[in-house]
């Protein structure tokens, strides 16, 4: 408990402190964000905001989770590891792609096929290796079978299938988070809430492990307290980061940020076998992704139908449909970080109940 509480701070202090001067040092160079000129009209007075800043709190969950490692002379696990090279793999993607659109005055980055290349080949790198690493259970920290809350016990998938699996998840997730990625604090707060419910996850399923609790209830994860601290260290640091985010913004967290979270939060599902639970976890980032494949999909069947486009919301993703309706955006964040939190009660909720009903 201790590493975890340790890490966590850490993380949230580097974060506070270090956003402010990574605000001075992007300013100073002009690593503004470009706003579409087709997008929002109240988003243009956001154009020129520092934006990058996924990579102060990519640094500070690293060097928090390595930092409670160095105070509790432990050393790290295989779990951990993949989780954050899932983290800072996808971030790197990101970060190529913000770079571009700063390097070129422009709002678009890297080109679709180049950015899924991108994230494909680190998926890909992390479930491979994610099927080695056997500990002295034979426990592995990724799993054949498809999970909801455990193993789902006839859902054993061939490894081809099982990296397929895991690439689609990690693909969804970050897109999700991208996607959210819109209003100020709206992805930074929402994601904070999710990786705080894994830390309270891992935390339990360390207390009852198969490894010290043996039992029916027991749970087969390879490294539940060392992925509790890598989730503390992602909470910390978005807690901190969440200062400088907030209403009115001081920096983005550019596609740096939303891509690295997105793949965070499923390498932690990958890790912890609630691959289907963090679909609720995070259903916000499930909802804003709909929003948006039932505009484009309701376009395209109207104007095959009726030879006209039309749309089912005034903009996607959801959350510019809430402000096409004149809501200020500070509420907008505000009742969505309400529906967020009610998904991760309710998921919480469904996670414990699994566990007293057996």
């Amino acid at each position: 408990m201790i590493s975890i509480l340790f890490g966590g701070a850490v993380a949230m202090v580097l974060t506070l402190l270090g956003t402010r001067y990574a605000i001075k040092w992007l300013a100073s160079r002009g690593y503004g964000q470009e706003i579409r000129d087709d997008g929002l009209k109240s988003h243009q007075v956001k154009r020129g905001t520092p934006t990058m800043g996924g990579t102060v709190f990519i640094a500070a969950t690293i060097v928090g989770y390595f930092a409670a490692k160095l105070f509790t002379m432990t050393p790290p696990s295989a779990s951990a590891i993949l989780v954050l090279f899932l983290f800072a793999g996808m971030g790197a993607v990101g970060f190529v792609d913000d770079f571009i659109k700063i390097f070129r005055q422009r709002s678009l980055g890297l080109r679709s096929k180049a950015k899924l290349a991108g994230q494909t080949m680190v998926a890909v790198v992390f479930a491979v290796l994610a099927l080695q690493f056997p500990d002295d259970r034979g426990q592995r920290p990724a799993s054949p079978f498809i999970s909801f809350i455990r193993d789902i016990g006839w859902l054993e998938l061939p490894v081809i299938v099982v990296v397929i699996w895991i690439l689609l998840l990690i693909a969804g997730m970050s897109n999700g988070v991208n996607l959210a990625d819109g209003l100020d604090g709206l992805a930074t707060g929402a994601s904070m809430m999710v990786f705080g419910a894994y830390t309270l996850i891992c935390i339990w399923q360390f207390g009852q492990s198969c490894q010290t609790a043996p039992g029916t209830k027991c749970y087969e994860v390879r490294d539940p307290h060392d992925l509790a601290v890598v989730a503390a260290c992602l909470t910390g640091a978005l807690f901190g980061f969440l200062w400088w985010n907030a209403s009115p913004a001081k920096i983005f967290m550019g596609d740096t940020g939303s891509l690295s979270l997105g793949g965070a939060l499923a390498g932690m599902a990958v890790m912890t076998r609630t691959e289907l639970l963090v679909l609720l976890l995070g259903g916000l980032f499930v909802l804003i992704t709909a929003s948006v494949i039932l505009q484009v999909g309701y376009f395209k069947i109207t104007k095959r139908t009726a030879g006209v486009g039309k749309r089912l919301f005034r903009m996607a993703p959801l959350q510019h449909h809430f402000e096409m309706l004149g809501w200020e955006q500070v509420n907008v964040v505000i009742r969505f970080w309400i529906i967020q939190g009610l998904f991760v009660v309710i998921g919480l909720g469904v996670f414990y109940a699994e566990w007293v009903t057996g």
